[in-house]
């Protein structure tokens, strides 16, 4: 039996504070989601009785440790439907996730070779592409978006060639909150031989993940999104696709053999973890997996888009309010700017009504240069949004249009 959602606010100790005597509505998820008490318990509880480095290591603490973090690592492999555990690789976020697969990648392209991203991407998604080209010689093309911002389906016969080497793209953009179709566009590249990354930063926490079932080689994301620890993220990796890639770092634990003359490296996933890596931050985000599915992720996606409905209605009736974007299908976030106003000062307004929503250019200058602005805000929700965070947004911006505006 699945919890009911939201869930309760009781289950995150940030969210009982107060602001100016308001309850903390807290329309910031995109960025980081809060955390549980059972993973901040969880990350005391491991620093507390368990910590150990892991691997090699042969007394009871140290194999303790070893247990939580390939138990974790379990956990994330059930919870994205890989075939096998040793298709997950812990990294620090989904950053260095997609820093890893450019990097490698890099070392094979070669003049003629074109790596495709789209215009919805997150810096994160398109500077490693920018260095991987740079360093190969490889070209970096781009697919529209339509003016609704969309991706523009219609641009992929001339960009998606057999000179495409790999397709990265968002599954869901966290500037516009824009749902992409995954499944198509792994299929498509998988048509003209090319290999695909999927950035599911922002998709992970808002409904079921089915690595298999989108047909992806690569896919990341990061914990702290998905109410685990920062620091802590993943790269899913076909096991045949990692095995054909060199060694991203060098150290410890990614070994078979090291001689002066020459190195052999371990299988997988170890040849892609050197050194010692966060082990309590797997540790806390494999508890994290477990509580969110304890609302059963078809329900949570459900109960996000009907709050985000409703989010994007209301602001949608309030005057000199203007949303950015309509997309076909829209998840987890959305940005707006309030006529006359600089978002910053509307953000620093809201927080005095105990709203925090996110401000800027949410690291996706591309997608802020196509709408015409140089920022936006951007409110986002998670499965502890309550109508009641969404009512106090609509309630304090009248307010704040005019201190900023009339």
């Amino acid at each position: 039996m699945s919890r009911p959602l939201p869930a309760p606010r009781e289950d995150f100790p940030v969210l009982s504070q107060r602001v100016n005597g308001r309850p903390l509505a807290y329309l910031d998820s995109a960025a980081t989601a809060q955390k549980p008490a059972c993973v901040i318990d969880a990350v005391a509880d491991f620093y507390r009785h368990d910590n150990a480095n892991i691997h090699r290591a042969v007394y009871g603490l140290g194999e303790r440790a070893t247990a939580r973090y390939e138990g974790a690592r379990e956990r994330v492999a059930s919870f994205l439907n890989a075939r096998e555990a040793r298709e997950v690789v812990f990294v620090r976020g989904a950053t260095e996730g997609i820093n890893l697969v450019a990097s490698c990648l890099s070392a094979s392209l070669r003049p003629g070779d074109e790596v495709l991203i789209t215009a919805l991407e997150h810096h994160a998604n398109i500077v490693p592409w920018q260095l991987a080209c740079a360093r190969s010689g490889a070209a970096l093309r781009v697919l529209p978006m339509t003016p609704s911002c969309d991706l523009d389906l219609s641009a992929l016969d001339d960009l998606l060639t057999p000179r495409t080497r790999l397709f990265a793209f968002s599954q869901l953009s966290n500037a516009l909150g824009t749902v992409n179709p995954a499944p198509l566009l792994c299929a498509r590249a998988r048509a003209v031989g090319a290999l695909t990354l999927v950035d599911g930063a922002q998709a992970t926490a808002h409904g079921p993940t089915d690595v298999q079932a989108l047909g992806c080689d690569f896919y990341v994301f990061s914990g702290h999104k998905l109410y685990g620890p920062t620091g802590v993220g993943v790269l899913y990796g076909r096991a045949e696709v990692l095995e054909a890639l060199p060694p991203y770092q060098g150290g410890g634990d990614m070994i078979e053999e090291v001689r002066f003359e020459g190195t052999t490296f371990a299988g997988l996933p170890s040849r892609f973890e050197a050194g010692t890596p966060h082990i309590c931050g797997a540790v806390g985000l494999g508890v994290a997996l477990d509580y969110l599915r304890e609302f059963d992720l078809a329900r949570v996606e459900a109960h996000e888009a009907a709050l985000l409905a409703a989010l994007e209605g209301g602001l949608r009736a309030l005057p000199g309010v203007q949303v950015m974007g309509a997309p076909a299908a829209r998840a987890s976030a959305v940005s707006f700017v309030l006529e006359g106003a600089h978002p910053h000062d509307v953000g620093v307004l809201l927080d005095q009504h105990g709203v925090a929503v996110r401000v800027g250019h949410h690291c996706a200058q591309p997608v802020m240069r196509h709408l015409g602005v140089s920022a936006t805000v951007r409110a986002s929700v998670g499965l502890y949004t309550s109508r009641e965070d969404v009512a106090q947004l609509l309630e304090a911006l009248p307010r704040v249009r005019r201190m900023l505006v009339d």
